[in-house]
């Protein structure tokens, strides 16, 4: 195969992944997520209330997080709802060829997203540096997203999953409110741009560095727990 011939397959197969992974549905759910943010946008204004870094990361956070729903945890029911599993299960090493490539392509459709998102908030209500702000979204983004991915490779259900991530997002919100937690690298929605005035500087630095190390590093867990349950066949087919 020339290498002309290889650039001419990957846009097809580009293509093709991102049909099954959204499934035709993501331009409904990057319409919900931007619904959220300018609704977040106007109760801020109508409010008036006061606008920072910090305040454009929270809005932020919710309809990032929404956009890497629908693929990470329906990924998996879609393949076996289009009866591809099975021929993918005769790919070696399926669990890195497909499953890693295809997270790369919706993390970097989410990042650019979020850019865009992050350029709305700066045109309407303060300026924020949004390849900085999407970067620090992108560290709950993977977490929660990889998370997500290795629920669905244990329930095999879209449904099932979704039920899990909704549960273990209530109980983070209660988790989060903690005071031991508030402020401490645990936290996993840690907003980087809002620091409390009894922290140093220095100090709510080296937290975030800490934080976002954490974030990562689970997130890596999550997504090699999922790819390992991928390559158990017998319990998908």
């Amino acid at each position: 195969m020339t290498l002309g011939q290889v650039f001419s397959i990957i846009p097809k197969l580009i293509k093709y992944n991102m049909k099954i992974i959204f499934a035709g549905k993501f331009i409904w759910f990057f319409l919900a997520a931007f619904g959220f943010l300018a609704f977040f946008m106007f109760q801020n204004a109508w409010n008036r209330s006061e606008v920072n870094e910090g305040i454009i990361y929270d809005m932020l956070i919710f309809p990032s997080l929404l956009l890497i729903f629908y693929p990470t945890v329906f990924g998996i029911q879609n393949d076996e709802d289009n009866r591809i599993l099975e021929i993918l299960f005769g790919i070696p090493n399926y669990r890195y060829k497909v499953w890693g490539i295809r997270l790369l392509m919706i993390y970097l459709i989410v990042y650019v997203a979020v850019i865009f998102f992050s350029y709305v908030a700066t045109l309407l209500l303060f300026p924020v540096n949004p390849f900085e702000m999407s970067i620090q979204l992108m560290f709950p983004i993977l977490f929660f997203g990889n998370m997500a991915f290795m629920f669905s490779t244990i329930t095999r259900s879209g449904n099932g999953t979704a039920v899990l991530m909704i549960i273990l997002a209530i109980g983070l919100l209660i988790v989060i409110n903690m005071d031991f937690i508030r402020n401490s690298f645990w936290n996993i929605m840690l907003n980087p741009f809002s620091a409390p005035r009894e922290i140093h500087p220095l100090i709510w630095e080296g937290i975030v560095v800490k934080s976002r190390i954490f974030l990562f590093t689970a997130g890596v867990v999550w997504l090699m727990i999922g790819s390992l349950n991928l390559q158990k066949r017998e319990k998908f087919v």
